[in-house]
């Protein structure tokens, strides 16, 4: 059965915020922590929510990006903290590494994002393979991704 999208804002609203204010380890104590709040819910439906967040799991705790808002998808602000690297692999391959668990966020985001010179991602749990259409469609790629993430050490 569909879920009421008020419903499942508010509950990812409750979620961000029981990870902005308690450590969490495992899916069950926030399906605990949201049915002390008055919301019932199902570890698979926490789980699809956590995805859909971009919540990472790093070092045994779930954190969950900066600045998140719901609902939506998560623009590339609130993952430039995940991206560690970015690195060029041949002639058409950029090879882009995340912290542990943060990869499919990202990955995600470049599927999303229209860009034209994008062929297609493929992800695993740190590391993203990006796949352009051609050189020049790299260089422009690379360019896009200075800029949204530069924090990450290029090589």
């Amino acid at each position: 059965m569909p879920s009421d999208p008020h419903l499942q804002a508010s509950r990812r609203e409750a979620i961000l915020d029981i990870l902005g204010n308690l450590e969490v380890t495992r899916q069950e104590d926030l399906v605990q922590e949201l049915a002390a709040r008055g919301m019932e819910v199902t570890q698979s439906s926490v789980s699809r929510d956590l995805k859909e967040l971009g919540v990472v799991k790093v070092h045994e705790r779930y954190l969950a990006p900066k600045n998140t808002h719901v609902p939506g998808h998560l623009p590339f602000e609130v993952l430039a903290d995940f991206v560690r690297d970015i690195r060029p692999a041949g002639s058409n391959i950029t090879v882009i590494h995340t912290v542990t668990g943060a990869a499919q966020s990202v990955a995600l985001a470049l599927d999303e994002s229209g860009w034209q010179e994008i062929a297609g991602t493929v992800s695993g749990d740190d590391t993203i393979f990006v796949a352009t259409t051609g050189p020049a469609q790299q260089n422009v790629l690379l360019a896009r991704l200075d800029q949204l993430f530069p924090g990450a050490r290029k090589t």
